[in-house]
């Protein structure tokens, strides 16, 4: 099959190459999937996973890509709850082999059905991004109805799903960015929006959560804001302070079956806009990786159609 590989961790993303590689084993309990779209986090070629399997051995050359929508077309022993043919999406293993490949093996329970109508590109740009905001507000915000949320990078990945999750939660939403971010932000959801660079982060007074996905100085400056009782959740970096009476919480997302199938839903309703950016062959992946980010998730298009 073919797939994206790197196999040395100096050349970053210029060691990204096409190339052919075995197709993969379904272990137990796992699924071949044909991988119909993927994602990759710029980042990911930094992550010791990526080089290392969970005992530390070197796994080179190593596919990167953990977001996926495709069809399975191989179980593995004893793997139950899905289906050859059957329509999936998820979030694969970061210290496995991923998904900007034409095959990829996963555990199912990673996987989630996908209904018909959702497109293979708009799926695969929903794993990550929603599962992070999903788990930010809800799991360890503990986020509610009539409560306020400030959500850091609010036009980005995860902070454009965050914001329509928490305004359908019932939540006022506070987001935050760049000048050219408040349009987006506001017209997914945001009731107000302050500009990082022009705005007193502390004129946002004090909130319930804050979603932070940034770090550094606005992760600091963001601990005062949160009122007695409330929580700052943060994916940048573990925090150094936590909020007076209240609570700090780093994290690092995790796949979850239910949440993806209720993302799922909430898509095929119009409840939930994925922002899809550029949508690119596997041939152009390393291109992809070593651009500047644009609006919008950039999806690799592997199997050629979005049937």
């Amino acid at each position: 099959m073919h797939a994206i590989t790197v196999r040395d961790r100096t050349a970053s993303v210029d060691g990204l190459t096409l190339a052919e590689l075995p197709h993969p084993h379904a272990a137990e309990n796992d699924v071949v999937v044909r991988v119909h779209a993927a994602g990759f986090i710029p980042g990911e070629l930094d992550w010791p996973a990526t080089w290392t399997d969970r005992a530390g051995r070197d796994r080179t050359p190593s596919v990167p890509g953990h977001e996926l929508s495709g069809v399975v077309v191989e179980l593995g022993y004893g793997t139950t709850g899905l289906t050859v043919g059957q329509r999936v999406f998820g979030l694969t293993d970061w210290a496995r082999n991923g998904t900007l490949a034409e095959y990829t093996a996963v555990e199912a329970r990673n996987l989630a059905p996908l209904p018909a109508d959702i497109d293979h590109t708009v799926a695969a740009a929903l794993p990550i991004s929603g599962l992070t905001a999903w788990q930010a507000l809800f799991v360890h915000g503990g986020l509610t109805a009539g409560q306020t949320v400030l959500i850091h990078g609010a036009a980005g990945g995860v902070g454009s799903i965050a914001v329509q999750l928490a305004r359908e939660a019932g939540a006022r939403v506070i987001g935050t960015g760049r000048a050219a971010d408040r349009e987006p932000a506001r017209e997914l959801g945001a009731h107000a929006f302050l500009d990082l660079d022009a705005d007193a982060l502390e004129d946002a007074g004090q909130v319930d959560v804050v979603l932070d996905v940034i770090g550094g100085e606005i992760l600091a400056r963001s601990t005062a804001l949160v009122r007695p009782g409330g929580t700052l959740v943060t994916i940048a970096e573990p925090p150094t302070a936590h909020p007076e009476g209240g609570r700090a919480v780093f994290f690092v997302v995790e796949p979850d079956r239910a949440q993806l199938a209720d993302l799922a839903l909430r898509v095929r309703d119009g409840r939930l806009r994925p922002v899809v950016g550029d949508v690119r062959p596997l041939a152009e992946a390393p291109d992809a990786f070593a651009r500047r980010r644009r609006r919008g998730k950039t999806i690799i298009e592997v199997a050629g159609d979005s049937s």
